[in-house]
């Protein structure tokens, strides 16, 4: 087993095809056939499925390994740079959006400023998406909605965002001042699906109440369950952070008594040393988090951030 063939079956999945895999590689077919096939013979089993193009599922733990195997000779090329205190190379993070949208801005500027050698990649997905893409080793930290369980993962908290209601106009809480707990008992509301951490949450204290959580619809995405309640399709429970200052339309925030906010923080693989560049990553966000929390309209530094 040599580089060539792992990097050649990651250039078939990532490009789509033999042939889009040779010119990413700037090879010809039959250099990246060649290469698969080796592997193949090798570890005894197929890959991918010539006839439809996709990974087999041997194929899919394969390429899971190679891409933990890449991001480590990255990182190895990276530090080696950097012992000649030459910070260079990539970081990879991950984001929720509502985050994503004060944090990243500032992020890659000051980034680009410090350290103009570093690529900055920046992925914006969900909690539990971020965490499958942190633990393949496609990212190499994650901004996300705590706590997070995975014991493959460690998590350092970043700040507590407060928890608000938005309701459309014509809504039968448009013209209150706050709503309690007890208001929303049984009250039809957008939700995350099951099992997200913000679903789960909501769902342990309305329990807790003898409340029941009642979802009108669910939507996997609290940016676009944010805008469906702006757009007038029903009441949601948000962060914070989804609510743009800017934002204009037939809609209001309203306080709910007695809901607890919930809590961003960064994971990274407990398992495997940060490269130079991700570790400067890293130490800027929390320095932009730091700086930028205290300015977010509902959002609280965590006390040892």
């Amino acid at each position: 087993m040599d580089l060539r063939q792992l990097n050649a079956v990651l250039a078939v999945v990532d490009h789509g095809g033999f042939s889009a895999a040779a010119r990413a590689l700037h090879t010809v077919q039959s250099n990246v056939s060649t290469h698969v096939a080796r592997l193949e013979r090798e570890l005894g089993v197929t890959l991918i499925d010539r006839a439809s193009g996709q990974l087999t599922e041997e194929g899919a733990v394969v390429v899971e390994r190679a891409r933990r195997v890449q991001a480590e000779l990255d990182a190895l090329v990276a530090d080696v740079a950097s012992v000649r205190d030459v910070v260079a190379g990539t970081g990879r993070i991950g984001l929720i959006g509502t985050t994503a949208r004060w944090v990243v801005p500032v992020l890659v500027e000051t980034m680009a400023r410090r350290h103009p050698r570093v690529r900055v990649v920046v992925h914006d997905a969900t909690t539990s998406a971020l965490q499958l893409q942190l633990e393949s080793g496609a990212i190499d930290m994650a901004v996300m909605t705590l706590p997070v369980t995975d014991p493959a993962i460690a998590t350092e908290p970043l700040f507590d965002e407060d928890r608000i209601l938005i309701v459309p106009s014509g809504h039968p809480f448009f013209e209150l001042s706050h709503v309690s707990l007890a208001d929303l008992d049984g009250q039809p509301l957008l939700l995350e699906p099951r099992g997200r951490p913000f679903r789960s949450q909501l769902e342990a204290l309305f329990a807790e109440r003898g409340y029941r959580l009642d979802a009108k619809a669910e939507v996997d995405g609290v940016r676009l369950m944010a805008s469906m309640a702006f757009e007038g399709f029903g009441a949601a429970i948000v962060p914070a952070s989804a609510v743009p200052v800017w934002l204009g339309g037939d809609w209001r925030t309203v306080p709910v008594d007695d809901l607890h906010g919930r809590s961003v923080g960064l994971g990274t693989r407990r398992h495997g040393l940060l490269s130079a560049p991700a570790r400067a990553l890293r130490d800027v966000l929390r320095q932009v988090v730091a700086e930028r929390a205290p300015h977010q309209p509902g959002i609280h530094p965590a006390r040892d951030t």
